[in-house]
């Protein structure tokens, strides 16, 4: 079981945990404050829901977010939970320039969990729809119980017609552009680790909110990450010739991209930031890393960070330049955790 004193904190007084209430209490506690999907034919109480998919195809995707590895209950409230599991999903399905129809929500978590705890992870998720995805809803999900809080969602996009944007697609002499905040994620997760901590090193909630306060920006870049999500779709009415979130680190992210197309990628340090290796190290940011065709205007809210580069014999396709000259790949890796600046 997890430990009364790692038990998320609640948004309310209620008493009543997980294990006081039935499956189907729980849920009832919980669907009335998820959004409702524009595109949903039938929602939860089926076996399954029925989304409505117009242009015939749709993208799918899924993420995880578990007690631990990728988040802490004393740096973390309920409503940030919500908003970050919704947040990240939102965004894979706009790097594919898509526009986030449903979502699909699971979260395993132990019984002595209140029940408001739950209820502050919906009021999140439905927070973040609203403000970053309009008409996206939660059509469905499942409850289970876990030593450590866990969240899986699962969401769905609609590509309105067009040809969903890959990784695969960038060429030599395209532009390297992103769309959303770099390194202020990366930041705000060194001052958590550093000055969030405990003389022990254990997350702490007080020294967490005394952040908030002087680090706002930071923290909140990687506690409630705000996406770019409407960038998706205007990047690929634009012509873009690849796309993906950058979640795990603009270099590792890039790198990506780059051996998906059989090409490189040279960053411009002039257009990192002042600190670079956060910039490109850090991750977890969520903008949107696109690539575009040389002759063409960058649409809104894109700024240029670089240039695809053409493979040779001497530069191999996926090797990331900073300035002409070679750098690390490093980011975030579950297995290994972060290999890089903001670790």
């Amino acid at each position: 079981m997890t430990p009364a004193a790692d038990v998320p904190r609640s948004p309310s007084t209620s008493t009543e945990t997980l294990a006081d209430l039935s499956e189907g209490a729980v849920l009832g506690r919980i669907f009335p404050r998820l959004p409702a999907a524009a595109a949903e034919l039938l929602g939860p109480g089926d076996d399954a829901a029925v989304i409505s998919a117009p242009d015939g195809r749709f993208v799918v995707t899924t993420d995880m977010m578990i007690q631990g590895p990728d988040f802490r209950l004393a740096w973390s409230t309920p409503h940030d939970l919500g908003w970050k599991a919704a947040a990240t999903n939102l965004s894979d399905v706009a790097a594919m320039g898509a526009r986030p129809t449903a979502l699909v929500l699971a979260i395993a978590a132990p019984p002595s969990t209140p029940v408001s705890v739950l209820e502050g992870i919906a009021d999140g998720l439905r927070d973040c729809c609203e403000a970053l995805a309009p008409g996206c809803g939660v059509v469905g999900g499942d409850l289970s119980a876990s030593d450590a809080l866990t969240l899986a969602v699962t969401a769905f996009g609609d590509l309105e017609g067009r040809a969903p944007v890959l990784r695969s697609g960038a060429r030599p002499g395209d532009t390297v552009a992103l769309s959303g905040r770099l390194g202020d994620a990366g930041i705000g997760l060194e001052l958590l680790f550093r000055l969030g901590v405990d003389a022990d090193g254990v997350p702490d909630l007080e020294r967490a909110n005394a952040l908030k306060l002087t680090h706002p920006a930071e923290v909140a870049a990687q506690l409630t990450p705000v996406p770019p999500i409407a960038s998706g779709p205007i990047a690929a009415l634009a012509g873009a010739t690849a796309m993906l979130d950058v979640s795990d680190g603009l270099a590792i992210d890039a790198g990506r991209i780059a051996r998906a197309s059989g090409v490189g990628i040279d960053f411009d340090s002039a257009c990192l930031g002042e600190r670079i290796e956060v910039a490109l190290g850090g991750g977890e940011d969520h903008g949107l890393l696109a690539t575009f065709a040389p002759d063409s205007a960058l649409p809104p809210g894109f700024r240029r960070l670089g240039t695809v580069t053409a493979a040779s014999a001497s530069v191999r396709a996926g090797t990331i330049t900073v300035d002409g000259a070679p750098h690390d790949q490093s980011g975030w890796d579950p297995y290994r955790g972060w290999d890089g600046a903001a670790g």
